[in-house]
């Protein structure tokens, strides 16, 4: 098995971009996700699940830990830049305000925002992006302290610091959705891998099997530990050729128990580079 894309996402829920090499340390990958948008008026860091126009947003690291967004237009701004957090507002809708990762014991900065309902069943429906018919996913597998915080302290990943998927689960997603439109940047991993003819013999989701499994990339080493629940950003319109489309997440909840790709841990810091094996151990 063999490492064929690597993604880094310099701000929460903007499109990142491929490279060839990526750093990884036991809070993912180096310069991921080291920006997030906070909802002014509702408090707490905001992804795409709330904000849906974050996802038409291209984010590119530039020198000294700043960052290059890009808008639809193709008109830029810099996180250096005084008027940054005007014009993402105009751009999102919402009044929102850039803010760089904080350290862990800053809780008040990773505090949940206000909810859009006061009913919490409705709420989580929204956020998963789940019909009243559809079983919302099993919040257990998730770690506990995001109950009370937007994102484990000191990150802004959703949950756990590395999605793995594989190019057999793009291409089963393909031909089981001809309809849609099946686009990597719709399922934000962090690492992509080519399984090979053995692994996926009998399953168009071979990842879905190395749950509780550990495996060496390059130099580093990871735990995988749960197949990854899809929410809503799923849904989102990217750019003109890859539009909104409920249809991705009703063929995910139905039809895949509610998951694509596997999240995972970083038990070895290290390089991963694309063309690395995937070993497990």
């Amino acid at each position: 098995m063999q490492v064929t894309q690597l993604w880094q996402y310099p701000v929460k829920s903007m499109i990142g971009r491929r490279v060839d090499e990526v750093r990884v340390d036991e809070l993912g990958v180096v310069g991921d996700r080291s920006w997030a948008a906070r909802d002014v008026d509702k408090g707490g860091i905001r992804g795409a699940k709330k904000i849906a126009g974050l996802m038409q947003l291209t984010a590119t690291d530039i020198a000294d830990g700043h960052v290059e967004i890009t808008f639809p237009d193709g008109s830029t701004v810099r996180t250096s830049d005084a008027d940054r957090d005007e014009r993402l507002s105009d751009a999102l809708g919402v009044q929102v305000r850039l803010e760089q990762l904080r350290p862990a014991s800053d809780t008040d900065h990773y505090r949940r925002g206000a909810p859009d309902s006061d009913d919490m069943l409705e709420e989580l429906r929204g956020i998963f992006g789940r019909t009243d018919d559809e079983p919302l996913p099993d919040l257990s597998v998730f770690p506990p302290e995001l109950m009370e915080f937007e994102s484990p302290p000191g990150t802004y990943y959703d949950a756990f610091p590395l999605l793995v998927m594989t190019e057999q689960a793009l291409e089963t997603l393909t031909d089981s959705l001809p309809e849609s439109v099946i686009d990597v940047r719709r399922f934000r991993p962090s690492i992509v891998v080519d399984a090979g003819a053995v692994a996926t013999a009998t399953s168009g989701h071979p990842e879905f099997g190395w749950a509780g499994r550990r495996a060496r990339l390059g130099e580093a080493q990871i735990d995988f530990t749960v197949p990854c629940p899809r929410c809503v950003m799923v849904t989102r319109e990217i750019d003109d050729e890859v539009g909104q489309d409920r249809a991705v997440l009703r063929h995910i909840v139905r039809e895949l128990d509610q998951n694509v790709g596997v999240y995972a841990s970083i038990t070895q810091p290290g390089a991963i580079r694309v063309g690395d094996r995937l070993e497990l151990l």
